[in-house]
């Protein structure tokens, strides 16, 4: 079977500083906190990481300060989709070019796409790199679902090596992880489901929940992966309502907000995305308190 990684992979966040521009000493913190945790991947300038909001030269900036930080101690996966396939190859092929260990691609989002123009925009990327690519679907996001039977048809394309699955619909899921077992990895883009995919024969996660607490997301996945199905329900049940409320708002919102009251970075995003409202900051609080008493 082929993949990237296994284990766990975080989502990470964008910091930004007051002025507004990004936050390279809050970023090198993220990082840090990720390589403490013996986090198996970092993705930068996934969805987490609002690229949509980035400048070119910021995402360069980003990729080259990241790349320097992780310095081989995990994974270093970039984010390269785009609704244009020619952006998504020369996003890529600049990716590789600053040290990639791999690409993580979401689906063209807007066009709206059929399953035969997914493959052909998947084939042309993976044609013009040569590290390994994880597409991403994330269908509530893109209005793009890449169906079972598509995501089997990827996998014959030799450096595509895994799936990030986010469509939330169980039947898929399970679908997904029986044709793919033996092909390549399938990782929960979803982390109220981390448990249920590792359970399914997924490789691991690509979790939001990671940027603050790395460490658990992690032991799920080991657990799991060491066959220890009962020790990793237990820390993912731990999980269990954090992972959820992490979504109360489009996500990265809540999870920036989390990681500022761990004095990890400002509670800042960049237009159209706003902070936490204020409604939601007692929820959350009072899932951080519980999970320092559990």
């Amino acid at each position: 079977m082929k993949y990237l990684f296994k284990g766990s992979a975080v989502a990470l966040i964008t910091p930004f500083t007051k002025d507004g521009n990004v936050g390279f000493d809050a970023l090198k913190r993220l990082i840090n906190l990720q390589l403490d945790a013996k986090t198996d991947a970092i993705v930068v300038l996934g969805t987490t990481g609002e690229p949509a909001t980035l400048t070119m030269d910021e995402k360069i900036k980003i990729m080259r300060f990241a790349k320097e930080q992780i310095a081989g101690k995990a994974k270093f996966i970039v984010g390269t989709g785009a609704n244009s396939t020619k952006s998504a190859v020369d996003m890529s092929v600049l990716a590789e070019k600053e040290g990639a260990d791999g690409l993580l691609i979401v689906t063209p989002y807007y066009n709206k796409c059929t399953q035969k123009g997914l493959v052909k925009h998947y084939e042309k990327i993976a044609n013009a790199v040569n590290i390994p690519i994880i597409v991403y679907n994330v269908p509530g996001r893109t209005g793009v679902n890449i169906l079972p039977q598509t995501a089997e048809e990827l996998s014959k394309i030799p450096n595509i090596v895994g799936i990030k699955e986010a469509s939330g619909n169980i039947s898929q899921m399970v679908d997904l992880c029986s044709r793919l077992w033996d092909k390549m990895a399938v990782y929960s883009g979803d982390d109220s489901l981390n448990y249920v995919f590792m359970t399914l024969g997924a490789s691991g996660v690509i979790s939001v929940t990671a940027n603050a607490y790395p460490k658990e997301v992690r032991f799920v996945t080991q657990k799991c992966l060491s066959c220890d199905f009962v020790s990793a329900l237990k820390m993912h049940n731990k999980l269990l309502k954090i992972n959820k409320d992490l979504f109360v708002e489009v996500n990265p919102t809540p999870v920036k907000f989390v990681c500022s009251k761990m004095n990890l970075c400002e509670n800042l995003l960049r237009l159209p995305l706003l902070p936490l409202d204020s409604s939601f900051e007692n929820l959350l609080e009072s899932d951080m308190e519980e999970l320092k008493e559990k």
